[in-house]
């Protein structure tokens, strides 16, 4: 569980969330990075708040670093969703022809 203050004031409690989503991984051949950042130290999650807004929630295993979470449109999360290869979930499938070419 993490907790963030929001820019609008919202505080948000990770264990909260109706749902949320990994990021995947690939190869680059020395080692395992995230399809979100392309990065093998910054990572992502994305979650769907109990009232039913996105978030992505940004760590890294970089020394200093702090996590935080940015509000996501839904198209966002449709994107994040569809670059790290995850079916889209009922609220967001209509979105996949629009961001899909």
């Amino acid at each position: 569980m993490s907790r963030y203050r929001m820019e609008d004031g919202t505080v948000i409690d990770t264990s909260k969330a109706n749902e949320s989503w990994d990021e995947s991984t690939f190869w680059d051949g020395n080692n395992h990075c995230s399809s979100a950042t392309g990065s093998q130290w910054s990572h992502q999650k994305l979650y769907r708040s109990r009232k039913g807004r996105y978030y992505i929630e940004h760590t890294s295993q970089w020394q200093g670093s702090r996590a935080h979470a940015e509000w996501v449109s839904r198209e966002e999360a449709a994107r994040w969703l569809l670059t790290n290869e995850i079916e889209l979930p009922e609220d967001l499938e209509n979105l996949e022809d629009e961001i899909v070419e």
